[in-house]
């Protein structure tokens, strides 16, 4: 109480409702191989869906990785998920430049990006890259690009300013598919007389050129009149351009031309000819995403508004597809938009949210990265001046020129493995995947360190998938004991034997796995299943051997959530697994019996009953309390939430007091989970019995926390005794 100068009533309010607070026992943590989404960074995945959204769909190189995770979220919603990186990884890219060749095959700009922070803070991009694909990976390659950065792009009129465009009229005729496109450009145009100079030449030729190349492929174009109808065609195809005329020649008539073939997906509609000669009519090119925007680019709001520069024509259109259908299923599959984005460093919308192209594309898009920080526009070599970096009030109209948009595919992903030699350019799903089979383990535990600090991230439960390392595959799984359980105390491995152990290997399966065992650490913090599922592939409509690891965890969960974490997950009652097409591996009484001797847990199908894991003992290879997954759990439960609520403790007086607060917080808890049948009996001593003096002295507190745990029933016994009519079953009932 504080010091008083004069009479009154002082207040004092001391706390002694301090609580052991509930914890959370059903996060996961796994980490595998996946096609898509953020590497060597912890996920939080909630569903099946969210896991193919995030991680992309399973092929046949990563179904364990995914139908692992996958399994686990059958029974509960929390798992943080990490995916593997590896050294020969590459992230698909779209350069700047347009040659093909440039585009197609030069890994040189492929980069490893494992996620955001990594890019944002390792990586350097090459001058001509334009857009990286968000993640690595041959899933990538499946990505094109379309930028619309101009009102010409969007929609324009194709005609020559000197002699406008003529056809050949055989190759548009009714029922073909492609279109013949002659520029043209006379000397007579030119100012001077007798021979053309070397520049007007060059003039001429450009003119011609330009027109015969103002399509891309993609482009709606409508051709036709009025007498005749009109129709709109997407072109498929741009043929080469060629170009002639003569240097010297004094004709006053003499023309320059240059010449494409245009190819279209489909045949002309029209019931007659175009007519030899088009000059009169109107060819018009409209952007193949011409429908899905409401008004062609122009100058924002902030451009027009804030820097009062009306004459910007800063926006741009911008579309991400899905162009082989690896993704989504669906060839040309839009996968996001962006409309009316800028090129404006500081431009912003009416929410004051940033509207500059960059910074959109790399904190909104699902699929993208920047490259460069600027696009280049069509027509500018890759060293070119960039022109898209300047601020709202200097913008400069000088791209708006474009007569096409930046349309690129993506090349040059890849998800890992040897690198061939030659260019790499993948576009089949797995051609030039790794597969789970070849991830290096290093890679695998770089992602489940992650997991380490308990302070940093809550988990209770680590996934395996398929075991990985040693001769017997238990590198992993002991790295996993020793490296993140054993030091944390919070969590349990959860570990399946190798595939070939149990699949195809009859009357081999119980003494394979048993090898397995042995080669384990001995351990209260790991669990061996026993073995592998049949089950139902409903992304490629085929079956797939997984192991049951993910689907323990998930038991695990669902005892959580349906009862409490210090009952066991097995038996009839709380240990039936789902989506089980055949268990591969049915062991007998016998092989049970040598099973869970070595503490793996068998799984088995009882006709009838189902698929149902048949045991609940650890890895703990010593006669022990701890021998079983109920105890464990139900320590570590105890253990976090009152380590938790002790921390409030800390630099308060080791005195009766502190004592007093703590016994009152930890007791009525323990009471709680005793009446919830997770302890027999306890009892809890903090007193100066044993914070003597001498712990006083070195700044410690002692609490002596005693736990009769619960035991759940592994052995039943039944004895049915007859008795003889005239004996009193007092006589006999203890006596054999």
């Amino acid at each position: 109480m504080g010091f008083q100068v004069s009479p009154g009533v002082n207040v004092t309010e001391i706390d002694l409702t301090g609580i052991v607070p509930a914890v959370s026992t059903t996060e996961g943590a796994f980490c595998g191989n996946f096609r898509w989404g953020p590497a060597e960074v912890a996920t939080m995945t909630s569903t099946e869906r969210e896991l193919a959204d995030v991680f992309g769909k399973p092929d046949g190189t990563n179904f364990e990785s995914f139908f692992t995770a996958a399994n686990f979220l059958a029974y509960g919603n929390k798992l943080f998920v990490v995916r593997a990186a590896s050294a020969n990884g590459r992230n698909a890219t779209v350069l700047q430049a347009s040659a093909t060749t440039a585009n197609s095959g030069n890994t040189s700009h492929s980069l490893l990006i494992k996620n955001k922070e990594h890019y944002d803070n390792e990586i350097t991009v090459p001058a001509d890259a334009a857009f990286l694909a968000r993640y690595f990976g041959s899933l990538g390659n499946s990505l094109k690009i379309s930028v619309c950065d101009s009102n010409t792009a969007f929609e324009s009129t194709v005609s020559n300013n000197v002699t406008g465009i003529s056809t050949v009229d055989a190759d548009i005729a009714v029922g073909n598919t492609e279109l013949v496109i002659t520029a043209k450009d006379t000397k007579a145009s030119f100012a001077s007389t007798g021979n053309v100079t070397v520049a007007e030449y060059l003039l001429a030729q450009n003119t011609c050129q330009n027109v015969a190349s103002s399509f891309a492929v993609g482009d709606l174009v409508r051709l036709g009149n009025t007498s005749i109808g009109f129709t709109e065609k997407r072109v498929s195809a741009i043929g080469s351009t060629t170009t002639s005329g003569a240097l010297t020649n004094s004709d006053a008539d003499t023309q320059f031309t240059a010449t494409a073939n245009i190819s279209f997906e489909s045949k002309y509609t029209l019931s007659t000819d175009f007519g030899v000669n088009l000059q009169s009519s109107s060819v018009t090119r409209k952007w193949e995403f011409y429908g899905n925007f409401e008004a062609e680019p122009g100058t924002s709001l902030w451009c027009n508004n804030v820097a009062n520069n009306t004459d910007a024509f800063d926006e741009l259109h911008l579309v991400v597809q899905d162009e082989d259908g690896a993704i989504t299923g669906v060839r040309g599959q839009i996968l996001e938009s962006f409309s009316n984005l800028s090129r404006a460093t500081d431009a912003k919308n009416e929410s004051g949210e940033s509207i500059y192209y960059y910074n959109v594309i790399d904190n909104q898009s699902r699929w993208l990265l920047n490259g460069g920080k600027v696009i280049r526009p069509a027509g500018e070599t890759q060293n070119s001046t960039a022109t898209y970096t300047n601020t709202a009030i200097n913008m400069t109209n000088t791209v708006v020129t474009n007569s096409v948009p930046f349309t690129r595919s993506f090349k040059c992903g890849r998800d890992g493995g040897i690198v061939n030699t030659g260019t790499v350019h993948v576009t089949t799903a797995g051609s030039e995947d790794w597969g789970d089979t070849n991830i290096a383990i290093a890679k695998i535990t770089d992602g489940y360190d992650l997991f380490k600090n308990a302070e940093e991230i809550d988990i209770s439960l680590v996934l395996t998938g398929k075991s990985r390392g040693g001769t017997h595959g238990h590198q992993l799984t002991n790295y996993l004991i020793d490296n993140i359980a054993e030091p944390r105390k919070d969590c349990i491995v959860i570990a399946s034997p190798e595939k070939a152990d149990i699949i195809n290997n009859f009357n081999k399966e119980s003494a394979n796995t048993i090898d397995h065992r042995d080669a384990l650490t001995s351990s209260s913090y790991g669990v061996l299943d026993g073995g592998y599922k049949y089950q139902y592939d409903k992304y490629n409509d085929v079956y797939r051997y997984v192991p049951y690891n993910g689907d323990i965890a998930g038991l695990i969960v669902r005892t959580d959530n349906t009862r409490e974490p210090w009952y066991s997950p097995g038996g009839f009652n709380r240990g039936i697994i789902k989506n089980v097409i055949k268990n591969p591996y049915n062991p007998d009484k016998a092989d049970r019996d040598l099973l869970y001797k070595k503490g793996i847990n068998p799984i088995v199908t009882f006709p009838g009953e189902g698929t149902i894991l048949f045991g609940d003992k650890t890895l703990l290879a010593r006669p022990s309390a701890f021998d079983r997954i109920n105890v464990r759990r139900l320590f570590i439960v105890l253990e976090k939430a009152i380590s938790r609520a002790a921390k409030y403790l800390l630099f308060e007086f080791n005195d009766e007091f502190t004592r007093a607060q703590f016994r009152n917080m930890v007791e009525p808890f323990l009471r709680d989970v005793q009446g919830r049948r997770g302890i027999f009996d306890f009892t809890v001593i903090c007193d100066e019995t044993n914070n003597t003096g001498e712990v006083i002295d070195r700044n410690e507190f002692i609490g002596d926390i005693y736990i009769k745990p619960a035991r759940s029933i592994n052995f039943i016994q039944l004895n049915f005794v007859a008795v003889r009519t005239n004996v009193e079953f007092s006589e006999v009932i203890g006596k054999f």
